[in-house]
């Protein structure tokens, strides 16, 4: 009887279980239900940014088909993207065998690892000053200052460059050349050699500022117990630098580093196109893939080898940050992008 009891009880509590089941999922339903409407307002807030995301990112991808297509535009954009005629890979073969192309690659690649290095060492060692300024009110100036040239738009710019450099009535020639005494002005937008100096200056000077800002910010979450504690035990100001401050921004400065070199087949358009005024005796030392881009699409028109360059562009550039990506999750995985 006590065995048939125990046997009852059991089936008793299998049949409790399987009719709570449905009241649970019930509960999670119900529990799904209230998170939703609780985050209603956030969905609608987050709907305008997907809108432009799939308009501006999503649907001009099936343009990827164009560099593998002769397109001729016939009067509609989707139309043509179809009817035009398949080509395979001859317009990237066409692309590769100009030296013009090998020419903007390399101006690329090179700038933006100039860029690199620069961006970081010199915000860096900046930032690091301005923490250091016994005046706070001194280091806040001097960073709105240099801040300040970052909000000036290329074409300003470009007009402050030639301001300078332009041999008729520039400065550099007309005034400082003068009182140095040095009679052969130089013409500027016609010797390619002087611009990569001149492109590398202005990139800092627009750039440097905003950089300094990121890394004054990493600076200012640092915890002043690291700087008590490296004090203590007898640090001196350079030590509490190299062993404290630097290990703490090393983080910022890889994910920003990442970020750059997923770029490092695209150039700044503006900076390279406004600045020396697209001017075609620079080309050697100027000209980079995306100017190649412009030009070659407003001189001849060809739509399917300009898609052929973007897709070079993006391609390589995609590979490249995976394999960065890779070597710093092997080196350091909390400093990894993904």
């Amino acid at each position: 009887m006590n065995a048939e009891k125990s046997l009852d009880s059991e089936n008793h509590k299998g049949d409790d279980f399987s009719k709570e089941v449905p009241v649970i999922t019930k509960k999670k339903r119900k529990s799904k239900n209230m998170n939703f409407r609780r985050d209603l307002a956030f969905y609608i807030m987050l709907l305008p940014g997907v809108v432009v995301l799939i308009i501006n990112n999503y649907m001009p991808m099936v343009g990827v088909i164009i560099p593998f297509k002769d397109y001729v535009f016939d009067g509609n954009f989707f139309s043509s993207l179809f009817t035009s005629k398949f080509v395979g890979f001859s317009n990237f073969q066409f692309l590769f065998q100009s030296p013009d192309v090998l020419t903007a690659t390399r101006n690329t690649i090179l700038y933006n690892i100039a860029f690199i290095a620069l961006d970081l060492a010199i915000p860096v060692t900046l930032a690091i000053l301005m923490n250091e300024l016994w005046s706070h009110k001194k280091a806040r100036f001097y960073q709105s200052v240099m801040f300040l040239p970052y909000f000036i738009s290329w074409i300003v710019i470009s007009y402050i460059v030639y301001a300078f450099f332009n041999s008729t009535t520039g400065y550099v020639d007309n005034s400082l050349f003068t009182l140095l005494g040095i009679k052969n002005p130089i013409e500027w937008y016609s010797v390619a050699s002087k611009w990569p100096a001149i492109i590398i200056f202005f990139h800092l000077w627009r750039y440097t500022g905003y950089n300094l800002i990121v890394y004054v910010a990493s600076i200012a979450g640092i915890s002043e117990e690291y700087y008590e504690a490296a004090a203590i035990d007898g640090a001196t100001k350079s030590q509490q630098i190299w062993y404290v401050t630097i290990p703490m921004l090393k983080t910022t400065m890889v994910i920003l580093s990442l970020i750059a070199v997923g770029r490092i087949f695209n150039g700044d358009f503006d900076l390279f196109y406004n600045v020396p005024r697209n001017t075609g005796a620079l080309f050697s030392t100027t000209g980079i893939i995306d100017t190649y881009v412009y030009n070659a699409l407003q001189n001849f028109g060809d739509v399917s080898m300009a898609a052929a360059a973007g897709i070079y562009q993006a391609v390589v550039g995609c590979v490249i940050v995976l394999l960065a990506n890779f070597v710093v999750r092997k080196v350091d995985n909390e400093s990894a992008l993904f």
